[in-house]
């Protein structure tokens, strides 16, 4: 029989849901079934079941036709259940490894109709807090079971629903449902403590709560808290349905609490509904305040509740000011203390980095340019990526836009003919960032830099991500040396669009990089080019590289290790060459990151060994290649919309993982063979694996995941739905 059911609600989670999915079905314990519903969710949450339900068959999915809220999606997901316990795991939280050998073992040993674990809240900054459970049960109950009249206490641990299995035939007995609304877990949990026999406790941690920087109903300001009401109101009526009158002054405490926790929380209710909040606080304080009393919290909590019994709505809000003004001051001596540093004797270069800041701080004073488009790529490396596509794109659909480059100074020669460029750091870089309506960039622009009201700030990326990177690197701080997270976040608030070349893509950036731009998923602009390509600008390309018909073009394009800076893979070109046989041209190009010291790489080698570095047009090298060699670098993805082959040499595969991060198992979905030590990669190009069958197989699923939008037309789509109106001949609709 299955002993636990976990019924997995989805909806707006699919930047969670896969790591919610791992953490579940990598449990050592094997008699689980998951049932992921999907509430009819408008991103890709329902394809994520779908594609985990294909490859492990304990998963279940369930596509409502609708979308039912939390609570109905939680009962549908229930009414599918087989096993003895139901667990209820929200999508975007995940369980803590191996936790469940602790619970099946508590569940079989005592078999309780409810069983409380513990959590922790996983913030956003990769902080963790721990919950309650320490200062309810500072004594920890053990393998024993309670009813709650026995533990009243117990109501003072976290109203949510994951944090406790129940026993299904108690709820089939019970008919104990979830309400639809806001807080349904309230009155689902205290009703079920309410009506159960067998309590059980285990004080491990099982559940990691993820606290969202946007995006959790928590942090969504709007009038939809005043359903916190009802739901205590039926949590009463269940009560007095049981005649737990025993039990009332607990549940009036707690509702308190939870009605102060909300009017306080500015993330919830804004200025305007508090003072109604209040007044139906006071009405729910007379309603329900126990005839015999209760127990008042001291100190400023307890003046708060006589505050809501006598209605003062204003000496509570000045209450509330108050203590607010004594927290700012205090965060304010902690500041200027800690910027309490020794003066630095100014210099020439701060004199006119100041004299510069000071005119890009007047500009921003004068209105904007709403002809001024900026573009910026590779930190103003030059011309290049998804930027260089949508600026040729808006000069043709938008012809009144004026678009200008910012580029460093040893970068301009790069620059393609008849480009209009700006160079970084000089005042007329000042003056068009400060004044364009439009600033497009493949990484961030500076902290400098201020988003205006009316400008519209594009973050194209540069790349579908197999390393982790946002604030998911908090969890490998190897490849986070240095990084400075919250000011990563205040970037990434300027953020209008986010353009995402796939599915897969919206759903990293999404946990990536969480905030409240418009996420433009149409493929990339980069790789029009690629698919709108001639054959004869092919053969042009080829000819260049000295690369007739009857020769092999490979492009080896390894990507960098931010951890191992001084890494190099172990690579020989000879070998290589020798390898491909005498129609062999080897083509080695190393990542940007390396272009102002390679030291040494790519080696030298003979004639037929090309170093394509300094290549300004990686699209170029991509067209004339044959064979695309690469690791962890996000050119496997663009390359395979061309539908050549790929090989991917991972020698440090295991280390990478772990040190640095990954999103998906690349030696499990690879776009075509694999090779981890370099004899291997010498094997695979002799035996042409990569022209194989099988190698097609893999690839068309990898292009099939990865590639499905890139149709020539991405750049137009970022076009017309940026520039909206001010396309010519345009409607400003946007359109896949």
């Amino acid at each position: 029989m299955t002993l636990i059911s976990f019924v997995v609600p989805a909806y707006r989670v699919q930047g969670y849901l896969r790591e919610c999915l791992d953490s579940i079905l990598a449990q050592p314990v094997v008699d689980i079934e998951v049932i992921g519903v999907d509430d009819c969710s408008p991103d890709a949450s329902g394809e994520i079941l779908d594609e985990y339900a294909a490859r492990d068959e304990r998963v279940r999915p369930l596509r409502l036709d609708r979308n039912l809220g939390l609570g109905p999606a939680r009962n549908a997901g229930l009414d599918r259940a087989v096993g003895e316990y139901v667990w209820f795991v929200d999508g975007d939280d995940w369980l803590v490894p191996d936790c469940l050998i602790e619970v099946a073992e508590r569940l079989r040993s005592t078999r309780p109709d409810v069983l409380l674990v513990d959590h922790v809240r996983a913030h956003w900054n990769d902080t963790v807090t721990p919950s309650a459970m320490a200062e309810v049960f500072p004594q920890p109950p053990g393998p024993v079971t309670f009813r709650l009249r026995e533990r009243p206490e117990t109501l003072n641990l976290l109203h949510t629903v994951w944090n406790r299995l129940v026993r299904r035939q108690f709820l089939a007995e019970t008919g104990l449902r979830f309400a639809p609304g806001w807080y349904e877990d309230v009155s689902f949990s205290y009703p079920v403590l309410l009506a159960a026999d067998r309590i059980g406790v285990l004080d491990t941690v099982c559940v990691n709560y993820r606290q969202r920087r946007a995006g959790a109903i928590t942090k969504t300001r709007g009038e939809r808290h005043f359903e916190l009401f009802e739901q205590w109101h039926r949590v009463f009526r269940y009560a007095d349905q049981l005649g737990a009158q025993e039990l009332r002054a607990a549940l009036f405490e707690r509702m308190m609490w939870h009605y102060l926790t909300v009017l306080g929380n500015p993330d919830r209710l804004p200025a305007h509904l508090r003072p109604t909040f209040f007044a139906r606080m006071s009405i729910e304080y007379a309603r329900y305040r126990p005839p015999g009393g209760y127990r008042v919290p001291p100190g400023v909590e307890g003046l708060k509740h006589r505050l809501v019994a006598a209605g003062r709505w204003r000496a509570y809000s000045a209450l509330r000011a108050t203590s607010r003004k004594g927290e700012f001051a205090r965060r304010a001596v902690r500041q200027v203390r800690r910027r309490a540093v020794p003066p630095v004797r100014a210099t020439v270069r701060a004199a006119r980095d100041a004299a510069l800041h000071g005119y890009h701080r007047a500009e921003l004073h004068r209105p904007l340019d709403e002809n001024l488009a900026v573009y910026a790529a590779y930190w103003y490396r030059g011309y290049a990526c998804n930027p260089a596509a949508i600026y040729e794109a808006a000069r043709r659909l938008a012809p009144q836009i004026r678009g200008v480059w910012i580029v460093r100074r040893d970068r301009v020669h790069t620059l393609p003919a008849g480009v209009e460029y700006v160079v970084a750091g000089s005042p007329a870089y000042h003056r068009v960032l400060a004044r364009a309506k439009w600033l497009i960039n493949n990484v961030n622009f500076p902290d400098s830099v201020r988003k205006r009201p009316g400008s519209v700030h594009v973050q194209t990326h540069h790349g579908t991500p197999v390393k982790v990177m946002g604030l998911d690197q908090q969890r490998y701080p190897l490849g986070a040396v240095g990084m400075d997270f919250a000011g990563l976040l205040r970037r990434v608030d300027r953020w209008d669009y986010s353009i995402s070349a796939n599915s897969f893509s919206t759903q990293m950036w999404e946990r990536a990089y969480p905030a409240a731009y418009t996420t433009l998923e149409v493929g990339y602009p980069r790789n029009d080019r690629l698919v709108t390509a001639t054959p004869e600008e092919v053969l042009r390309l080829r000819a260049q590289f000295g690369a007739g018909l009857g020769e092999q073009v490979v492009l080896y394009a390894p990507t960098h290790r931010e951890h191992l800076p001084g890494y190099r893979p172990p690579f020989d070109p000879e070998r290589v060459l020798d390898a491909l046989g005498p129609s062999g041209l080897l083509l080695i190009r190393s990542h940007y990151f390396h272009d102002r010291n390679r030291r040494g790489w790519p080696p030298a080698g003979r004639d037929r060994i090309i170093d394509v570095s300094s290549h300004p047009q990686v699209e170029d090298l991509y067209l004339a290649a044959d064979l695309l060699v690469t690791d962890y670098s996000s050119a496997m993805f663009d390359y395979a919309v061309l539908d050549r082959p790929i090989v991917i040499y991972a020698p440090d595969w295991d280390a990478y993982r772990l040190t640095r991060g990954v999103y998906f198992d690349l030696l499990a979905e690879p776009p075509g063979p694999v090779a981890q030590t370099f004899a291997e990669l010498l094997e695979v190009l002799r035996d042409r694996r990569f022209d194989a069958l099988a190698a097609d197989r893999t690839r068309a699923r990898f292009r099939e995941r990865f590639c499905s939008l890139e149709d020539g037309q991405a750049a137009q789509r970022v076009v017309r739905q940026v520039f909206s109106a001010d396309i010519s001949g345009g409607d400003g609709k946007f359109s896949r």
